[in-house]
């Protein structure tokens, strides 16, 4: 019997956690875990934010000629008024009309740190500013 009260007596002593190097352990795995997953999510968010601005000045173009076939000439458009009058789903935040003439538009869309543009009618979506 005594070594059964022996056994006991130290089992009632004995505390339950983690030791410090589990926590360590598991603070590393969490850590080169973050190192993967962060610059893949930069990444993402890099080419997302590239193809919303490129997409933002696509889905203006329709709206800025149908401006065109009902006033005879881009004067007077901007992005508030294509928003309003023609295509509900422009984002005029990000989307503006830099310049707008008599036969021709310049139409821009930033988001994050890109900025595409096109020049109208019948311009390309690019990267450069229009001129």
């Amino acid at each position: 019997m005594d070594l059964i009260t022996k056994l006991q007596k130290r089992l009632a002593k004995e505390q339950s956690g983690f030791t410090l190097i589990e926590l360590l352990v598991v603070l590393v795995i969490i850590g080169i875990l973050l190192a993967i997953a962060v610059p893949s999510y930069l990444g993402f968010k890099d080419r997302a934010e590239k193809r919303a601005a490129g997409a933002n000045v696509r889905s203006a173009l329709p709206a800025a000629e149908a401006w065109y076939s009902d006033h005879g000439s881009y004067t007077g458009l901007t992005s508030a008024l294509l928003k309003a009058s023609y295509d509900a789903g422009i984002n005029s935040t990000a989307t503006t009309v830099v310049s707008a003439g008599a036969s021709a538009y310049c139409i821009k869309s930033t988001k994050g740190t890109y900025s595409f543009y096109s020049k109208g009618p019948g311009g390309e979506v690019t990267s450069t500013a229009c001129t």
